[in-house]
């Protein structure tokens, strides 16, 4: 299973914004003065500005490019605006899913989790990070991991989970009540500019 092992913060610092709900990636310190001779900074031109916005979406969901041009291509054949499925289809990701209950840190922790088959949806035991999730899924925890979701949890104070997702916190149990909206996508992009960028 290829994934990228490099440096996190660096991703941030490359596109500008965090990609992680980590200090190390919000500190403004880290994104605006990188390295010993702080940044340079440019102005992007059209091209660039599209290659921003899709590594930025690549970078916070854990995608790699082949991946995410299967994504764009399976958005592409649904019913809708492109950018919008795109985006959807993006968050409805297992691994996505068990980020945005705060049951993982980053997505990396929340990717290691499914992959180590400590996430259950209906029940059943589901060890593939990319699988999406239905209207009416519930998703539970394994016994084994719950003191780490609960960790996670607690080092998350404050984290808001989406109206799409019902999570039952005493249970570490969430239920898709709904499909995501672009309005509930907690940052900051145009998923038209991704469409543009590969036409």
């Amino acid at each position: 299973m290829a994934r990228y092992t490099g440096p996190k913060v660096k991703l941030s610092r490359r596109v500008g914004v965090p990609i992680a709900d980590n200090p190390k990636h919000t500190s403004k310190r880290a994104l605006v003065y990188p390295g010993m001779h702080g940044f340079r900074g440019r102005r992007l031109r059209d091209y660039g500005l599209r290659l921003n916005e899709k590594q930025k979406v690549r970078f916070h969901y854990g995608v790699l490019e082949r991946q995410f041009r299967r994504v764009i291509a399976a958005a592409g054949r649904a019913k809708g605006n492109t950018g919008e499925m795109l985006m959807r289809l993006l968050e409805r990701r297992l691994d996505n899913t068990v980020r945005r209950c705060g049951l993982a840190r980053t997505i990396w922790a929340a990717r290691q989790m499914v992959a180590h088959g400590n996430v259950l949806v209906n029940g059943k035991k589901l060890d593939r990070p990319s699988s999406l999730v239905d209207v009416g899924d519930v998703i539970s925890v394994r016994t084994k991991a719950q003191k780490l979701a609960r960790e996670s949890m607690e080092s998350l104070a404050g984290h808001e989970v989406p109206g799409w997702i019902d999570f039952n916190p005493g249970e570490l149990q969430a239920k898709i009540v709904a499909l995501p909206t672009s309005d509930q996508i907690p940052f900051d992009v145009n998923p038209n500019l991704i469409v543009e960028f590969y036409r």
